[in-house]
C-alpha cells in the first residue's frame, strides 16, 4: 500500500511528503530464536537515503485490533521522512513465544534487541526513537535506562513510573477493582490466535501453546500486596538515573496515570519537556476529552531536533504545557472540557505556592486549625460516581455529579471564591486520625463545588491505613489509637471559577476504584492536626505566554469496512433479590473487515462491579471478554472471563478460557485459587 505524496510547509518552505509502503510483516529473531512479527512503514526513498527510525512495542495486535490507530500515528510520521516499526511483543499477534508477565526481563531485552536491530537496517540511519501510549510508552522509558547506543530520543505518552504505585497495580494505596479486571483483559489478550496468512500452518500449534501456557496474571499480582521486588522490577522510578535519552513526556489529567510527567520533570537530569491536556488514557490527537492538540507536530519536532539535527527550537519551548480545567458541569459524556493552555518554563515553578486550609467544623479556612474530633463511616458502595479507572473516550467514562456520594463523606468547603483559584500540582492533606479496628481505608477527594449545588471531582487520593509509613512495610493499625499519615492525590490542572466553592470529600470507601479492606470501620479525625495543602498557581493576568498547539493531525484511514457498528453502555441497577448495587459496563469494538488483508475482526467485553451498600465482605467484579477472526474458511473465536471475591481472610479468583473454531469448541482451561489478605 501507498501513501499519496502531499507537500505541506516546514518551517515555511513547501516540503514534499514521502510515499511510503507498508510492509505487513518481517520477522526479526532474537537471542533465543524466538522471532517476532513486525509491521513497517517505510518512506520509499529510505532504500537510497537512510531515515532514523521510530518504534512503538506493545502487545495488542499490528495487523487488526490497533491498526487503524497505529496507521494514524506512523504513516504520518514515515511520510516526513522516518521509517516506523510496530513488532508484536513475544506472545502475540503474530510474535513467537508466550508472554509470562507484563514488563519481564525478557520483554525488555527483546525491546534492547529490536532497536540494535533497526539501527543495523540499510534503510535505517543508525538513529532510533521510541514513542507509545500506556505499555509502548513505559517500554521506550524502560528502554532508555538500558541505555542502547541507537536510542537517541523517546515519547512516552500515558506512561507510568511505578508498578505498584499507579500501574495495574495498587493505585496510590488501594487495589483498584478496575486493576483486577484487567487481569481479566490480559486473559483474553493473551490468547488470541497468530494469523495463518503470516504464520503459516504453524498457526494452530503456537495458538494452543498460548492457550496451555498463558497464566492467571491476576494471581501473581494479587499475591504480592506490598511494593516488593516483583513490582520494582520494571518500575522506571527506580532507577531515574539512569535515563539520560532526552524525554518528550505527555499525559492526561484525566488519565489513570496523571502524575508521571510531573515526576519526569522533577527526577529526570536527562533533557525533558511535558504536557498535561484533559485527555484520558489516549494519544492526544485521537481521543478526549477534548481539547485534542497536533500531537503529532510536537512529536516530529522532538524527532527532528534529536535524531535529525534539526535546528528547531524545541529545547526554548517551556518545560511544562499544561491545560487549567476550567469549573464546569459534571459530564460523564464530555467531550471537551472547557479550560486554558498554560505554560511553566521551570519546574517546580516559581509561580506554584502551597496554601493550607484547616478543617474547621464543614469548613476549609485558610490557614486556621480546626477542634474536636468527627467521625466517618460510609456504605460499602460508595464510589459510584467516580468514573472509570482507566478512560479511553467510551460510554460515560468519567466522574459524574459526586453529590450522592458527598452525602455520605465528610465534607469541608471553602469560603465562596470572590476570584479564580488556579490548581497545578500535586495536593496533599495531613490527618491524625483512628479507627475502631486493625485496618481502615481513607478515600480523598477534591471537588469543584458550584452555586446550583452540582460537584465536580477535580481529583482523588486513597490510602489503605497499614501502608501509612510506606508501601513496601505493613505498620499495625491499633484499634482506637491516632495514627499521622499524610495522602497525596492525583496530580491536577485546575480553574475554579469565582462564585464557586473548593471542596473536600472524605470518606472510609471508594469502590470500585478501590477494593475495601476487611472491616466496616469507623475512623475518628482529631480536627486541630488536620491540614489540606494545595499548589495554587500566581495569577499571571496580561503576563502569560500564549500557548498553541494547533488542530489534531493525522494520516488518511487505513482501508477499512464498518460491517458492524461499535456500541457501548454504562448501566446501574440494583438487584432486590441478592440487594447488590450493580455497575455493568459494556463495550462492543463491533466487527471490521481490514480489506487489504481480508481479515474480520470484532471484540467485545464486559465489567459488573457488585456490592452491597453494608456488607464490606459482598465486593465481586466479574470480567468477560471475546475476541473472533475470520477469513475464508479460517473462523477463530476467544473468550475469556475472570471473577474476583472474597471474605474476611481471602480473595477468591476463578477465571476460564476458551477457544473456538467454526463455532465448535477445541478448547477450555480454568482456575480457581484463594490467595491470603495481607493488607486489606
Amino acid at each position: 500500500m501507498n501513501s499519496k505524496a502531499q507537500k505541506e510547509k516546514n518551517h515555511g518552505a513547501e516540503v514534499a511528503l514521502n510515499k511510503v509502503d507498508v510492509i505487513q510483516h518481517i520477522w526479526i529473531t532474537m537471542s533465543d530464536e524466538v522471532r517476532l512479527s513486525a509491521k513497517i512503514w517505510l518512506p520509499k526513498n529510505a532504500d537510497k537515503k537512510a531515515v532514523p527510525a521510530i518504534l512503538e512495542i506493545i502487545p495488542y495486535r499490528k495487523r487488526d485490533a490497533y491498526s487503524i490507530r497505529d496507521h494514524s500515528n506512523h504513516a504520518w510520521l514515515a511520510e516526513r521522512g522516518y521509517a516506523c516499526i510496530r513488532p508484536d511483543m513475544r506472545g502475540h499477534g503474530d510474535s513467537e513465544g508466550i508472554m509470562l508477565d507484563e514488563y519481564s526481563t525478557v520483554e525488555q531485552e527483546d525491546t534492547i534487541e529490536v532497536i540494535e536491530w533497526l539501527s543495523k537496517q540499510p534503510w535505517c540511519d543508525g538513529n532510533v526513537g521510541m514513542i507509545g501510549l500506556s505499555w509502548g510508552g513505559i517500554a521506550s522509558l524502560q528502554a532508555a535506562i538500558k541505555k542502547p547506543s541507537a536510542l537517541k530520543a523517546i515519547i512516552p505518552v500515558g506512561a507510568s513510573l511505578d508498578r505498584y504505585y499507579d500501574d495495574g497495580g495498587y493505585l496510590l494505596g488501594g487495589y483498584p477493582g478496575q486493576g483486577l479486571g484487567w487481569g481479566g483483559v490480559m486473559f483474553g489478550y493473551c490468547i488470541r490466535p497468530p494469523d495463518p496468512a503470516v504464520v503459516g500452518d504453524v498457526w494452530r500449534d503456537m495458538w494452543f501453546e498460548r492457550l496451555e501456557n498463558t497464566p492467571m496474571f491476576a494471581e501473581k499480582w494479587l499475591s504480592h500486596q506490598l511494593r516488593d521486588t516483583t513490582w520494582k522490577q520494571g518500575s522506571v522510578c527506580e532507577d531515574f538515573a539512569s535515563i539520560e535519552t532526552p524525554v518528550l513526556g505527555v499525559s492526561g489529567w484525566n488519565d489513570c496515570w496523571p502524575n508521571t510527567v510531573i515526576r519526569l520533570l522533577e527526577n529526570l537530569n536527562a533533557p525533558c519537556k511535558v504536557l498535561s491536556g484533559a485527555w484520558g488514557h489516549v494519544f492526544p490527537n485521537l481521543g478526549g476529552p477534548g481539547p485534542q492538540i497536533d500531537f503529532l507536530d510536537l512529536a516530529l519536532k522532538w524527532f527532528d531536533f534529536w535524531l535529525k539535527g534539526s535546528e528547531n527550537g524545541v529545547l526554548d519551548q517551556p518545560a511544562f504545557l499544561a491545560y487549567l480545567q476550567e469549573s464546569h458541569k459534571p459530564d460523564p459524556n464530555a467531550t471537551k472540557r472547557p479550560g486554558r493552555w498554560v505554560s511553566e518554563d521551570v519546574w517546580p515553578s516559581p509561580n506554584i505556592e502551597y496554601k493550607s486550609y484547616g478543617l474547621v467544623e464543614n469548613k476549609l479556612l485558610e490557614d486556621k486549625k480546626g477542634k474536636g474530633r468527627v467521625s466517618i463511616c460510609s456504605p460499602a458502595s460508595l464510589g459510584l460516581s467516580t468514573g472509570e479507572y482507566m478512560p479511553i473516550s467510551g460510554v460515560e467514562e468519567l466522574p459524574r455529579d459526586q453529590t450522592s456520594d458527598d452525602e455520605f463523606s465528610l465534607c469541608f468547603d471553602s469560603e465562596i471564591l470572590s476570584d479564580y483559584l488556579d490548581l497545578l500540582g500535586t495536593a496533599l492533606i495531613h490527618l491524625r486520625l483512628s479507627s475502631n479496628y486493625n485496618c481502615g481505608l481513607i478515600a480523598a477527594r477534591l471537588c469543584d463545588l458550584a452555586p446550583d449545588g452540582s460537584s465536580t471531582l477535580i481529583s482523588f487520593g486513597v490510602l489503605n491505613l497499614k501502608q501509612r509509613k510506606g508501601r513496601e512495610i505493613l505498620t499495625e493499625v491499633v484499634p482506637n489509637k491516632e495514627m499521622d499519615l499524610t495522602l497525596r492525590f492525583n496530580d491536577t490542572g485546575w480553574s475554579l471559577k469565582p462564585g464557586h466553592k473548593l471542596r473536600l470529600a472524605l470518606s472510609t470507601n471508594l469502590w470500585p476504584m478501590a477494593w475495601p479492606v476487611e472491616k466496616m470501620v469507623t475512623l475518628k479525625l482529631n480536627l486541630k492536626d488536620c491540614t489540606l495543602e494545595i499548589p495554587t498557581r500566581k495569577s499571571m493576568k496580561g503576563r502569560e505566554k500564549k500557548v498553541f498547539l494547533g488542530e489534531p493531525t493525522s494520516a488518511k484511514p487505513l482501508d477499512h469496512t464498518v460491517l458492524k457498528k461499535p456500541t457501548g453502555s454504562r448501566e446501574f441497577y440494583h438487584n432486590n433479590k441478592d440487594n447488590m448495587v450493580n455497575l455493568k459496563v459494556a463495550s462492543d469494538t463491533g466487527q471490521i473487515k481490514f480489506n487489504e488483508i481480508d481479515l474480520t475482526y470484532s471484540s467485545s467485553n464486559s465489567q459488573i462491579y457488585s456490592i452491597k451498600e453494608n456488607d464490606i465482605l459482598s465486593p465481586k467484579i466479574t470480567y468477560e471478554a471475546e475476541f473472533g477472526f475470520s477469513r475464508d474458511t479460517w473462523n477463530v473465536e476467544t473468550k475469556s472471563k475472570l471473577t474476583v471475591t472474597c471474605n474476611e481472610e481471602n480473595f477468591f479468583l476463578k477465571g476460564s478460557i476458551f477457544g473456538y473454531e467454526n463455532d465448535t469448541q477445541v478448547f477450555t482451561r480454568s482456575w480457581d485459587i484463594p490467595i491470603p489478605r495481607v493488607i486489606f
